[in-house]
Parts: structure tokens; C-alpha cells; sequence
């Protein structure tokens, strides 16, 4: 029987699942009503998937906008219309880039750069994925967006001729299938993802994640929603209010109140009312008042 839970829950993804997939086994084992994903991994991709149940649901938009941390290796010389190993590989050139040469293109992809999304992506055009045109011969020519990189670190000490291995921190929006592609041209030998493993995403780290067999192996364990995270895990990247009892009553029945301890934000600013660390609803700030957009329920 399905049952109501609040929570987020860290799933290390294994290769070979899609998200989707992955949640609906998390759902199952925890016996779970309602949960949803923050953020996307490809079947080919492992790590990181932070999995929200119940009311935590309403903090995937917030959890979704922080920096994420991917380990990826890139395979030189070749390219694939999936920019990873999905595609048939085509040869572009029988060169292999120096260590050196690595380097000294890695500037040109740190702060705030151009990238194409690849053809295969969840993106909609015209109400269509991306990926289902492209899977019918419709490739879209996808039009390049910026996004920023925070860091991209050459990790020369596990790489090898064939095979260059990376770690990057980007904002939302950004594709490690496109960033293997593009250092490939920058260094004029072409490349593609062959491993993918997720780190970190805004507040949650892998080191917090457990495996999707521990997982399964909890269901009808009493301890299981030990491993849930609280709901506020989702909202530690915007500013907090504290309120009272009376001003929460006033909040849960949609009515605005002071926000005397954040007057630093402006009005539209997001923020978040709590109640002795409870979340008591999402709002935004309008006049110096805090206006509730999404309140929980969490009684």
C-alpha cells in the first residue's frame, strides 16, 4: 500500500537506468505516493540522482538551480551523432592531443561560454523532444545557449593517450556529451563521451547516496526512511525567514507577513518561511512582507 512520505533521498545511479526508471524503483521500495527528480542522468550516465518525495516535490525547482560536479572521460579522435557511445563512432582524425596541448585549450572553457545542447537531448522544440526528432531522421539544428562553467580540471594522472579524463562544475543547462565534443574540435581530433558519473548537485553530494541495491533491499525495513533527507535540503540555496507560530498560521492560509529579517532582498526575491526548522511554505518578497507562493503540508 502506498503511503505518504516527506523527503529527499540520494540515489547512486548505476549505468544501464534511465532517471525515470531509477524512481520508480526508489517509489517501490520506499512505497512511496508521490516523488519526482532533480535533474536528469542518461541511461549511460552513474552518480548522483537526488530523488524528492512528497511535499520535497515542491523544492525541485530550487535544488535543480545550483552548481553540479561530473567526472567524465572523452575519447579522442572520433565523433558520434549522440556525442557518447551510443552512436557509431566516426573517425575524424588519427592524431591524439598532448597533455599540453589539453591545457592550453581549457581556458577557453571556464566562465560564462556558448554551448550547443547535443541534437540527442531532452530539450523541446516546437512541443517536440529533442531526442525523438532525431530518432526519426528530424536532427534539429539546436542553437547554442550560454552557460557557465565554474571549473573544467584535466585529470592528466588518470588519463591515457586515447582517453582524456575530466572533472567539471557547471550551472544549469549545461551538457558534458557537448563539452567532450567541443574540447575535441578545440584540439581539432573530435571526441565523445564514454563515462559519465555525476558528483554533486546543488546542496546533495554522492557521499550521501546509497546504492539502488541497499535500496531495494530496505523495502519493508522500518529503518528505511532513515535515509530520507528533510524536506528544507532542497532550499539551502535561497534565504530562509524565520516565523512564529501566529505568522505561520497567517502564512498556511496564504496571507502575507513582516520579513523584517531579510530586508537585504529585494521584491520577487525568492525565499522560504520556517518554523523552528520546519518549512512552513516558498514565497517571494513583496514590500518588505513575505508572500506565500506554495505552502506545505506536511502535519
Amino acid at each position: 500500500m502506498k503511503r505518504e512520505i516527506h523527503g529527499w533521498l540520494l540515489l547512486d545511479k548505476p549505468v544501464g537506468l534511465g532517471s525515470t526508471q531509477a524512481l520508480g524503483k526508489a517509489r517501490w521500495a520506499l512505497k512511496a505516493k508521490k516523488a519526482g527528480h532533480a535533474g536528469t542522468l542518461d541511461p549511460l550516465a552513474s552518480g548522483l540522482l537526488a530523488l524528492a518525495f512528497g511535499e520535497a516535490t515542491k523544492t525541485i525547482p530550487f535544488a535543480m538551480g545550483g552548481l553540479k560536479t561530473y567526472r567524465f572521460a572523452a575519447r579522442w579522435g572520433f565523433e558520434t551523432e549522440t556525442d557518447d557511445s551510443e552512436g557509431e563512432p566516426r573517425l575524424i582524425s588519427e592524431a591524439r592531443p598532448s597533455p599540453e596541448a589539453i591545457r592550453a585549450v581549457l581556458p577557453g572553457f571556464h566562465g560564462e561560454i556558448q554551448q550547443k545542447p547535443p541534437a540527442y537531448s531532452a530539450i523541446k522544440i516546437d512541443g517536440e523532444r529533442a531526442y525523438d526528432l532525431a530518432r526519426a531522421g528530424e536532427a534539429p539544428e539546436m542553437a547554442a545557449r550560454p552557460i557557465w562553467i565554474e571549473s573544467l580540471t584535466y585529470l592528466e594522472a588518470e588519463s591515457a593517450p586515447d582517453l582524456g579524463r575530466f572533472e567539471m562544475t557547471c550551472g544549469k543547462g549545461g551538457y558534458v556529451r557537448s563539452m567532450a565534443r567541443d574540447l575535441g574540435r578545440a584540439l581539432g581530433c573530435g571526441a565523445y563521451v564514454t563515462e559519465l558519473r555525476r558528483l554533486r548537485a546543488g546542496p546533495f553530494a554522492l557521499d550521501q547516496a546509497i546504492s539502488l541495491e541497499s535500496l531495494e533491499a530496505l523495502r519493508d525495513n522500518p529503518h528505511a526512511l532513515t535515509r530520507l533527507l528533510p524536506v528544507s535540503t532542497g532550499l539551502d540555496d535561497i534565504p530562509v525567514l524565520a516565523v512564529t507560530e501566529a505568522e505561520a498560521a497567517h502564512i498556511r492560509q496564504g496571507r502575507a507577513v513582516p520579513a523584517a529579517g531579510v530586508l537585504s532582498l529585494h521584491d520577487g526575491d525568492k525565499l522560504w518561511a520556517s518554523l523552528a526548522g520546519e518549512p512552513v511554505a516558498i514565497g517571494h518578497m513583496e514590500e518588505g512582507r513575505f508572500q506565500p507562493d506554495r505552502v506545505f503540508n506536511l502535519a
